[in-house]
């Protein structure tokens, strides 16, 4: 029953934050700052990752290749796929689930316990449109970005990884990356990209807005927040899978 409450009062906190915001001007603003701080702000992160899963993964794909029949296109072949498929859109959620995630609970739920939302009830402004929505919206937004920015610096991992080792030849991982490739697969990405970035900022947005008591408890509500969120990163990757690849 505790978690039907929950998810009811998830619900009807969404649509209260969703509502038409009172200032055109004040919402594009805050859009602004969130971009900076959810966005900009982890770009550095998603760049030295997904580096580094591009090489990982085509140094693997290389030393597996024990079979002299395959190609050795199907090394560059392997990074495009594993990158546009899982590892960028799935495994960078999950990092921005945490930085992210935990970012959005802590600033909402210091600002409940030090009764700032209050304060902007009290002025007639909408707290959950005025403090979540330009976040959910500024996630969904960059987060596509930050996705296909991942996607080509793991391409380019992979070609540096084959360049520095040697395993392959690097014009036969630049024909593989280029070989056998349907758009819909980044399409798939994207998609997977934009609910992901909806779970993020709304869960958190949520357990930061419904915190109770002080600062351990915010504590306590941003570990939430990264946990809850990765669950259903992990459950929704499954569900989208079957949906849009089956």
């Amino acid at each position: 029953m505790n978690i039907i409450h929950s998810i009811g009062n998830y619900v009807l906190l969404i649509l209260q934050a969703f509502k038409r915001p009172d200032k055109g001007r004040v919402f594009r603003k805050q859009l602004m700052i969130d971009f900076q701080a959810l966005g900009t702000n982890s770009i550095g992160i998603v760049a030295i990752i997904s580096v580094f899963m591009g090489a990982i993964i085509a140094i693997q794909t290389a030393y597996n290749m024990d079979n002299p029949l395959l190609s050795d296109k199907l090394v560059g072949f392997s990074v495009r796929q594993m990158m546009i498929l899982e590892f960028s859109p799935t495994i960078i959620s999950l990092i921005l689930a945490g930085k992210v995630g935990s970012s959005i609970a802590s600033e909402i739920g210091t600002m409940r316990v030090t009764e700032q939302i209050d304060a902007l009830k009290v002025m007639g402004i909408n707290p959950a449109n005025y403090l979540i929505l330009p976040k959910i919206t500024a996630a969904m937004i960059y987060n596509p970005v930050l996705i296909i920015f991942s996607i080509f610096l793991g391409l380019g991992g992979g070609w540096v990884a084959c360049l520095i080792t040697g395993l392959i030849p690097p014009p036969a991982y630049i024909e593989g990356l280029r070989s056998w490739f349907e758009p819909f697969t980044l399409s798939y990405a994207l998609i997977k990209t934009v609910v992901f970035a909806f779970i993020i900022a709304s869960v958190a947005g949520y357990k930061g807005y419904t915190v109770k008591g002080g600062s351990v408890e915010v504590g306590r509500a941003s570990t939430q927040a990264v946990v809850i969120s990765s669950i259903l990163i992990i459950f929704f990757d499954l569900v989208l899978t079957q949906m849009l690849l089956a």
